[in-house]
């Protein structure tokens, strides 16, 4: 999913690409990704790709890599299998990976939870985004975890 990316200048690599068709705020997409990168502990210069795919590419990757029926959400593909660095370690630098997003799927969801398109594509932008970094809910403790985070990374986000 990622193209080929200038050399590091120092700065995180964040590249949006609007495949799907449906108009959303991909600039604030990355204004996002930019935002949380610091604040999960990532090295500065650390690549992220966040695509955005109509249904039946979404449909086509769903099974591909899940062996799941039809579109879904979100996906994360991660890359270097990063994680948040320690408090006291130095963030390594490296390749996150792709997160990639459906946005005529998610009109419908939004409108479920009572939020716009572009809120649903931030909110999902931190869940695959924390998936990226060894986030998972497979458990209800982990759920629990990554769902907090998630919640404040949202929060943080929207009130600055």
């Amino acid at each position: 999913m990622t193209s080929d990316r200038p050399p590091s200048t120092g700065s995180s690599t964040v590249m949006v690409l609007n495949e799907s068709g449906v108009d959303c705020d991909a600039e604030a997409l990355e204004h996002l990704a930019r935002f949380l990168l610091p604040r999960l502990h990532l090295h500065p210069d650390c690549e992220l790709g966040i695509t955005l795919v109509d249904e039946p590419r979404m449909t086509q990757l769903h099974e591909e890599w899940m062996d799941e029926p039809g579109p879904t959400d979100v996906l994360s593909f991660p890359i270097d299998e990063m994680r948040s660095a320690r408090s006291e370690e130095q963030p390594e630098p490296g390749v996150l990976g792709d997160i990639v997003l459906c946005p005529a799927y998610l009109r419908v969801q939004a409108e479920e939870r009572g939020r716009s398109l572009d809120e649903e594509l931030a909110f999902l932008v931190v869940h695959g985004l924390l998936h990226l970094i060894g986030h998972d809910h497979a458990t209800q403790e982990e759920y629990d975890a990554m769902f907090a985070l998630q919640d404040e990374l949202l929060t943080e986000w929207n009130d600055r």
